[in-house]
């Protein structure tokens, strides 16, 4: 391995799962969501030009690797890796694929040095309102990553690179630079963890994928506030598809009224009435 590229000390296979790990789901003509273990990731595009956003969960690039050729043929290579964010759970892979692929990494400027081994997230809150899942969160990875010059910041112009048509949104409060991605033309969204459509708190809804718009995580998510205010940003854009970070993709009517409810009730439905994190 690249001496620069490094996960950090404790990044480890996580032995949580649901029904739809390893399974994939055609959202559009040009997005394939692909499950692994309890996380979403997206194939975009075709097999004349793809990125992939998010990269699994630790120990599991054989498995995206094997993925992308079903879908684009042998020896199948994105044109980059586009993060939503740095948590263990989105970048898992991320150095594998790097060196299988040797493609550039993008993401949010003040996600960086999450990337680069400058920062550490704050520590999961095992004392949130939530249930299993979330007692389990302080054996999850927070440390930072080391992916040296191979991650780069998104554009300021909110352009995305390889990625013609889709905008990057800054979504921040699970993440200080968490993104999501949008594109006008089909009002297609890629929300990452800013809401998600399952309780990621609780692990029989985790296990059996029980559909439910909520916030993002709670055991993860630092500013309350600005998550609020990231569910209303992409509430106003008014999808008509959107793939999230945990749980099924939701399209239409069904996806419409949920954001306008999560929207208007965020602190009701989303926010946790008690936790280290909720100040």
């Amino acid at each position: 391995m690249n001496e620069e590229l490094n996960y950090g000390k404790d990044y480890k296979y996580i032995p949580v799962t649901s029904i739809l790990s390893g399974v994939g789901e055609v959202v559009t003509d040009d997005i394939y969501a692909y499950t692994i273990q309890v996380v979403n990731l997206c194939f975009v595009g075709n097999k004349d030009g793809w990125s992939l956003i998010d990269a699994g969960m630790p120990k599991s690039a054989n498995k995206i690797i094997e993925e992308a050729e079903n879908r684009f043929g042998p020896n199948a290579r994105p044109n980059a890796i586009i993060l939503t964010h740095g948590h263990f759970d989105h970048v898992g892979a991320i150095i594998e694929l790097v060196e299988q692929w040797n493609v550039p990494v993008y993401a949010h400027e003040t996600e960086i040095p999450f990337l680069t081994g400058k920062m550490k997230y704050p520590e999961a809150d095992p004392s949130v309102e939530g249930g299993l899942v979330a007692r389990m969160s302080p054996y999850f990875p927070n440390e930072p990553i080391q992916l040296g010059s191979h991650v780069q910041p998104l554009p300021s112009d909110r352009t995305v690179p390889t990625l013609n048509g889709w905008k990057w949104i800054h979504t921040p409060g699970h993440s200080p630079g968490h993104v999501s991605f949008f594109r006008e033309d089909d009002r297609a969204l890629i929300a990452g963890d800013a809401f998600i459509t399952v309780r990621q708190d609780q692990l029989f809804k985790v296990l059996v994928q029980d559909a439910e718009v909520t916030g993002p995580p709670r055991y993860f998510t630092t500013n309350w506030d600005q998550a609020r205010e990231s569910v209303n940003k992409l509430a106003c854009l008014n999808p008509t598809v959107a793939v999230t970070g945990h749980g099924i993709p939701l399209k239409g009517e069904k996806l419409k009224k949920s954001l306008e409810i999560l929207a208007k009730n965020f602190d009701h439905i989303a926010r946790p009435k008690y936790g280290k994190y909720l100040n």
